[in-house]
């Protein structure tokens, strides 16, 4: 029996001999975990800086410095969704042609001064400006003789170029301007309160019957009408007949 044990002590030592000859691998190494309790309330102190309260959340994004250009200078590349609104071109006046619908007294001292410039005489001009009580405005300096230097404007001594023009002004088109105001006034030709780069092929053959092509070229740069142009009260009083600017 002795040497049954024997012979089984020495087989187990030789098995044993063999297992570590032969590189048997050992068992595996097991890495301790750590147990990350999670305080209550949230409360992540407890836990050390830097640490989350569970594997699964990421901790809060710090918000940007408000001393940071970058975090502060609007993105250049993406501009502004919404363009600036592009004003507005100011409507046009309304031309009218119909003297019929002139208040009486507008009419009235209209047809007097075109039948007084009809006749070639310049001083039947003169009853009228004596019955407007202000003289009309002839001329951008004062004159002792208004008319005396209206007469003197005239290309010809007896002043009929001047008659002509009065006439021609006084039968185009007119406008009615700053209805409601103190200023509120029937002008003649329509073309002085009239923006000259928005006249049609038709109104400009009505502009060439007042001045010249020349005229008009001299006009351009600025875009305003600034031949000879007549104004008349709503009341009837002949405020003017100028030219210029």
């Amino acid at each position: 029996m002795a040497k049954v044990w024997g012979a089984l002590l020495a087989g187990l030592a030789l098995l044993a001999l063999g297992a570590t000859a032969y590189g048997a691998a050992p068992a595996a190494r097991q890495v301790p975990t750590e147990t990350i309790i999670v305080p209550p309330d949230g409360d992540n102190d407890a836990l050390g800086p830097g640490i989350p309260s569970s594997a699964g959340e990421q901790p809060e994004a710090t918000p940007p410095d408000a001393t940071d250009p970058a975090a502060t200078e609007p993105d250049l590349a993406a501009p502004d969704a919404t363009p600036a609104p592009a004003e507005a071109d100011e409507p046009l006046p309304t031309i009218e042609y119909d003297v019929d619908k002139l208040p009486a007294p507008v009419k009235r001292l209209r047809e007097q001064i075109i039948a007084a410039a009809i006749t070639g005489e310049f001083d039947k001009l003169k009853p009228i400006v004596e019955a407007n009580g202000e003289p009309p405005q002839f001329g951008f300096t004062e004159a002792d003789d208004p008319l005396t230097y209206l007469k003197a404007q005239s290309g010809d001594p007896e002043g009929r170029e001047i008659l002509a023009i009065l006439q021609e002004v006084l039968q185009a088109g007119y406008v009615h301007v700053d209805v409601g105001t103190t200023e509120e006034m029937y002008i003649w030709p329509y073309f002085a309160r009239y923006p000259l780069d928005k006249l049609t092929a038709p109104q400009m053959v009505e502009l060439f019957k007042i001045i010249t092509a020349g005229d008009y070229d001299d006009m351009k740069p600025l875009g305003t009408y600034l031949f000879y142009r007549a104004g008349i009260s709503p009341n009837g009083e002949w405020k003017y007949f100028i030219a210029g600017d």
